[in-house]
């Protein structure tokens, strides 16, 4: 446990709060915006280009790097395993949204990973997709649990949509890691709100 106060965070690293959310039933549905010319794509077997080039578009800004920093073996083994689900957010032919729900525990989803890139943020698109999300995720009888988790670094609207959607925060961790840009994983401009502190 963290004491009470300030705690120093080593330099080259970063420290995030990180809210965890769950929902136990489904919510009831809110409005679905119609999305001319945008469909939810399953992608049985991801390719590794696809994915890592959406995933970074969509989440440079908020310095998203677990993914890319995977070894290829280790990340195809997630995205092929049978009991997650990859879908990409087609627009113009172009993936350029991704939700992966992750069942590999019994009677639990996790929403892994959710998010638009800038060409799709608006307009409603996040919310049609957060639909898709729930209703997905609770098509499986035997779910108890669906949950997620968002963090300081994320989008500032990301906390308050979750809840909005029907997720109900229900614990608070403090996460440090070493900074991605320093590590060569990001580009040393993504997220320049975030200031970088050198060893």
């Amino acid at each position: 446990m963290l004491p009470d106060g300030y705690s120093d965070v080593p330099a080259g690293k970063l420290a995030a709060v990180v809210t965890c959310l769950e929902m136990r039933a489904p919510p009831a549905r809110r409005d679905d915006p119609e999305q001319p010319g945008i469909t939810l794509d399953r992608m049985a077997t991801p390719d590794l280009a696809w994915y890592r080039d959406l995933y970074s578009r969509i989440g440079t800004e908020w310095l998203w790097a677990s993914r890319l920093a995977m070894a290829d073996a280790d990340l195809a083994a997630v995205l092929n395993n049978p009991d997650v689900e990859v879908y990409g957010v087609m627009k113009a032919g172009r993936a350029e949204g991704l939700l992966e729900l992750d069942f590999r525990e019994e009677g639990v989803c996790e929403l892994a990973f959710f998010g638009l890139t800038p060409a799709t943020i608006g307009g409603g698109t996040g919310r049609w997709l957060m639909n898709r999300a729930i209703a997905r995720a609770w098509s499986r009888e035997a779910l108890q649990r669906f949950w997620v988790h968002t963090c300081t670094l994320d989008s500032p609207q990301a906390l308050n949509f979750y809840i909005r959607s029907g997720f109900t925060p229900v614990k608070r961790q403090v996460e440090v890691f070493d900074d991605p840009r320093l590590a060569g994983i990001l580009p040393e401009t993504a997220a320049p709100v975030v200031p970088i502190i050198r060893a």
